[in-house]
């Protein structure tokens, strides 16, 4: 059976945050796009992921009309509680840097693109399969991929952005290049629960146990963070115990203060590495978000990398298959991958700081290094202008 064929300026490989940002960012500047995926429109709306967005991030998505149900429901955060034995120290990014963070659900941010692409009339087939990208040395590369109904198509496109993640095909449709990993020898055990959040800012703590935070999705709704060690089955907790060891760490009784258990909605269990791939582009294949790099969640930049990629990408694109321009887009992978490593490097600091290893040295080395943070103005400046992130360079 021959393919079904049809054409846009630029085919985009994944819908989720970053594949819609870039189709919302294009249309601004006139370019269609089409938008294709291999999950369903509910299964990638569902997924639970990042919920700090940087300062950068809430600016861009405001500038773009994305920005209203954020300024009502998100919760504007001034900074961070580092936590460690009998201390726990509030760093102020507001008034360390001027520049703040907010809580905002990957989730809540999916919403917001479905909503406004959907109004805007925006081509995206979801439930694809067998996807293969073609003749990305050329100015008219192409997708191949297989529908819901099973038929065979091909999409045609100036150019290809692959937003597919880790696990698509854009990635490995690079030839050569080089990555670099770290594989942590521990894993994230995060819970969702129907409670209030017993902070009113996240507690990122150290303990001897291992590392714990606490988040939060709402006014209503806690996320929670535990160390724990690689293949943990999260059924093999009960909720009692997961609360017990959550107040352990969290410091329940410190000054008076208490962490508040309530329903668990959820349990899953996160797997801890850093990944980075370069180059970002081959041709007219661009890469951007997790298809090109991994951060550990300590530091909140997996979103805000894969926002920060795309608002690089979107008019680098605009000139290239707009105006026959390739200079921001030959540029674009080296200007990316100077964000990422900086992000990859402060995910990576915040990660090997606060999680115990069962190394006595080690864990003395983070001990010293969280009061010099604690105690430091150049220190806590350092991590408030990584964690609320610098502005984007467009």
């Amino acid at each position: 059976m021959s393919h079904v064929t049809s054409r846009t300026q630029v085919a985009i490989i994944g819908a989720g945050p970053a594949g819609l940002l870039l189709s919302h960012l294009l249309a601004a500047r006139g370019i269609d796009s089409v938008v294709l995926e291999t999950r369903s429109q509910e299964y990638v709306g569902a997924r639970i992921r990042a919920g700090i967005l940087e300062q950068s991030s809430v600016d861009l998505l405001t500038d773009v009309g994305l920005g209203d149900r954020l300024a009502r429901e998100g919760d504007q955060h001034r900074g961070i509680y580092l936590q460690f034995p009998h201390e726990r120290h509030h760093l102020d990014f507001m008034d360390l840097i001027g520049r703040s963070v907010y809580v905002y659900g990957q989730t809540e941010v999916q919403k917001d693109l479905v909503e406004a692409r959907a109004a805007a009339g925006q081509q995206w087939v979801y439930e694809i399969s067998d996807t293969a990208l073609h003749d990305l040395d050329t100015d008219r590369p192409s997708v191949t991929y297989t529908d819901a109904d099973g038929n065979p198509q091909r999409l045609e496109a100036d150019a290809i952005a692959g937003c597919d993640g880790s696990f698509g095909p854009s990635r490995s449709a690079i030839p050569g290049g080089t990555t670099w990993e770290r594989t942590y020898p521990y894993s994230w055990f995060g819970i969702l629960a129907d409670v209030a959040p017993s902070t009113d800012e996240l507690i990122y703590a150290w303990h001897p146990n291992g590392f714990a935070l606490h988040s939060m999705r709402s006014e209503t709704v806690s996320r929670l963070y535990l160390q724990v060690e690689p293949g943990t089955d999260p059924d093999s907790w009960s909720d009692d115990r997961i609360w017990d060891e959550l107040a352990t760490r969290l410091g329940h009784g410190q000054d008076g203060w208490e962490l508040n258990p309530g329903p668990i909605t959820d349990k899953s269990v996160l797997p801890m590495r850093s990944y980075v791939h370069a180059p970002m582009s081959h041709g007219r294949l661009f890469l951007a978000g997790d298809a090109a790099h991994i951060v550990p969640p300590t530091g909140a930049k997996g979103l805000n990398l894969a926002i920060a990629d795309v608002a690089l990408l979107a008019p680098a694109l605009a000139e290239l298959v707009g105006k026959g321009d390739a200079r921001l887009a030959d540029a674009y992978s080296d200007t990316a991958l100077r964000r990422v490593w900086r992000c990859t490097h402060f995910s990576w600091w915040m990660t090997t700081m606060l999680h115990h290893n069962g190394d006595p040295f080690d864990a003395q080395l983070q001990l010293s290094q969280l009061r010099w943070v604690t105690s430091s103005k150049a220190g806590a400046t350092g991590l408030a202008e990584n964690y609320a992130g610098m502005p984007f360079e467009i």
